[in-house]
């Protein structure tokens, strides 16, 4: 009986000891759970908050790239600006020099005109009507009060031009010499301002304009013949352009 009793007391006390220690662990427990889930939403927020970071760098480094992009514009754009400042400077000046330049381009424009008539009339007789026509058209623009002074000058210009272009050309044109029963048809060989020869299509005449003589002189044709038939291909495009001997006056002593 003694020994139930004992045995009995223990269990009771141990139930009594258990009791308090299940219910200090069950707030452990609890604890360790809430811990957990706290670090859990820790690093979720921190993954979060790297993220985020990653993406505001990036934002950075694209804006910065974006300011000095527009850096390097403005500055061109200064650059710019200064020029066209230089320009409108420039501009105003000459705006300002108008009227004196007008007052001096016109007697210049005058000479020209009537020097381009003068260059036609000592020059060879080559595309005679059309070279006057210019010339004529040149002394009435100066009279046409309807264009400007630039338009004038442009024109005086372009003519000019043209017949500059004349002197570096080989062409050749039909047409006829003499007049009456003295008239020769055949074909005309113009070589610059160097030569103008005439040779009819039976090559029994062949002759030059002698600028002295104010006329077409006779040409030897066994010298020159050949060559200018070969000239005459040439300026119809017939063959391809290659060395030619022409007859050309040596400079005398006046």
């Amino acid at each position: 009986m003694k020994r139930v009793a004992i045995l009995g007391s223990a269990a009771l006390m141990l139930a009594v000891i258990g009791a308090p220690a299940q219910a200090q662990l069950d707030p452990a427990l609890d604890l360790s759970e809430r811990t957990a889930r706290d670090t859990a939403t820790s690093q979720q927020r921190i993954d979060q908050l790297d993220d985020q970071t990653a993406r505001l760098l990036n934002d950075y480094r694209a804006n910065l790239k974006q300011l000095e992009a527009a850096r390097r514009y403005n500055a061109s754009l200064n650059r710019n600006i200064d020029a066209q400042t230089r320009e409108i400077a420039r501009l105003t000046e000459d705006i300002e020099n108008v009227e004196g330049l007008q007052r001096a381009m016109q007697p210049l424009m005058e000479q020209m005109a009537e020097t381009f008539g003068d260059i036609i009339n000592a020059d060879l007789p080559f595309m005679i009507e059309e070279r006057a026509n210019r010339a004529a058209r040149l002394q009435a623009i100066l009279d046409d009060p309807g264009m400007t002074v630039a338009q004038r000058y442009r024109l005086i210009v372009e003519a000019y031009q043209i017949e500059n272009e004349y002197g570096r050309t080989i062409g050749y044109k039909e047409g006829t010499i003499g007049d009456g029963e003295d008239a020769l048809t055949g074909e005309f060989l113009q070589i610059g301002r160097i030569a103008l020869i005439f040779k009819t299509p039976d090559d029994s005449v062949l002759r030059i304009w002698d600028t002295a003589e104010r006329a077409y002189v006779n040409l030897d044709r066994g010298k020159y013949l050949q060559d200018v038939k070969f000239g005459l291909r040439m300026a119809k495009e017939q063959t391809a352009p290659n060395i030619m001997f022409v007859p050309v006056k040596p400079p005398v002593v006046q």
